[in-house]
């Protein structure tokens, strides 16, 4: 049978991921209640989509290839915990499917939808069947067919719900991974059919949201890493600070012979360069997109290898710190530290290389994703509490690689 000539358009998607978001504002506190994607599943999913949900309402593109590659960006940097890690891998498929698009045809579209599907299975561990990839196999089957078919982008949604909720009642499955997968679909299909109540909406009248409900503004994120160096040697350095600081995450101007070497993380480079012209004349210009997998410059850093832990509060910071470790992030099971915060803390140019711990397994799948974009200047020691932590941080010694220190760090 011929492909849908039904045509998605950049709008169309923007609605899509609108819809997705509004979903979960309803949902989240569901999905916590329920087992088998970590400690508050719903809350990680939230701000994920919530970081996800700013290109969409500031970006000026129209194409859904580059609207779908800019969401993406925004997810898998922003991602926190396990469940918001698949979730976002699921956005990375979609943008790989549509890469290149100024609009999609239903079939191409529900076959960046397979794409997606296959992203999170991928990221989960191999070797466990776990109940989300037992559902997430059925919904690609489903999707599978409805495209063979020439279905409609609804249709096609609609067959991959239902087939995963058959696969629900075969196998007796109550699992958050599996039903944050419905609810992601179901919020794109009514997002596409403009049957959604918009975030804005949701967030201005509550619609019986908590009042603890995490404000997106907060899980904004900067992925792009951009280095350069401006010719002037008369610029007001505490100025060009200010201008930088508004646009990043973080940022470092430093004045040089015979000009000014500039360092910040942001989500609008345009803007960064546009404000740097004004200063002199740009050379040795760098943009690495944090969130895809680049090379960890090697700058003049202060260490030859660090380690990073994370801390939920100020007293487990000063023990994680008398104990060995050289950076700290904010963070808990309940309140998992973005990919942003610990990608972003490796690019500070503290060390060459860097031993991340990861403190509890909620934080596994955030880590080894730190791992896959960094490479080989970054080792991950896993630990299932904060004592196991102190102890294996109190192993690490600062005359040893990353490598060899994960080695020693990770032994029983």
């Amino acid at each position: 049978m011929s492909g849908s000539k039904e045509v998605i358009t950049g709008g169309d998607f923007k609605r899509m991921v609108a819809g997705a978001y509004s979903e979960f504002l309803l949902e989240y506190e569901n999905i916590n209640q329920m087992t088998g994607a970590g400690t508050l599943p719903g809350t990680h999913i939230l701000r994920t989509m919530g970081a996800a949900i700013f290109p969409v309402s500031e970006s000026n593109d129209t194409d859904i290839g580059g609207l779908a590659r800019r969401v993406a960006t925004a997810a898998v940097f922003g991602a926190r915990g396990n469940a918001g890690v698949v979730l976002a891998q699921m956005f990375r498929g979609i943008s790989v499917g549509l890469v290149g698009k100024y609009d999609a045809t239903g079939s191409e579209f529900g076959k960046a939808f397979q794409y997606g599907i296959l992203y999170s299975q991928k990221v989960m561990a191999d070797e466990l069947e776990t109940q989300f990839i037992t559902v997430a196999k059925a919904v690609a089957k489903g999707a599978y067919r409805a495209v063979r078919d020439g279905k409609s982008i609804s249709e096609i949604l609609n067959t991959a719900i239902l087939t995963g909720e058959d696969a629900v009642k075969k196998f007796g499955i109550h699992d958050a991974g599996a039903n944050i997968m419905f609810v992601f679909l179901k919020g794109c299909l009514k997002g596409l059919d403009g049957n959604f109540v918009s975030p804005t909406v949701s967030l201005s009248l509550g619609l019986g949201i908590h009042k603890n409900m995490p404000d997106p503004k907060n899980d904004r994120v900067r992925p792009y890493c951009v280095r350069l160096r401006v010719e002037n040697s008369k610029a007001n350095i505490p100025e060009l600070e200010r201008q930088m600081k508004d646009l990043s995450s973080f940022s470092i101007v430093e004045k040089l012979s015979g000009g000014i070497d500039i360092h910040l993380h942001t989500d609008r480079v345009g803007n960064a360069l546009d404000r740097a012209l004004g200063w002199g004349p740009l050379r040795t210009v760098k943009i690495t997109n944090m969130s895809e997998t680049h090379t960890l410059p090697a700058h003049d850093a202060l260490m030859s290898v660090a380690a990073l832990a994370v801390a939920k509060n100020s007293d487990e910071a000063q023990k994680l710190q008398d104990a060995g470790a050289s950076i700290l992030v904010s963070g808990s099971p309940e309140n998992s530290p973005s990919l942003e915060e610990i990608v972003g803390a490796a690019h500070s140019d503290l060390a060459s290389s860097y031993v991340l711990i990861s403190s509890s397994p909620d934080y596994v799948l955030v880590f080894k994703q730190a791992k896959k974009l960094l490479g080989h200047r970054v080792e991950i020691v896993k630990a299932n509490s904060f004592d196991e932590t102190i102890a294996a941080l109190k192993k690490f010694s600062p005359g040893l690689t990353a490598a060899e220190n994960a080695k020693v760090m990770q032994a029983k």
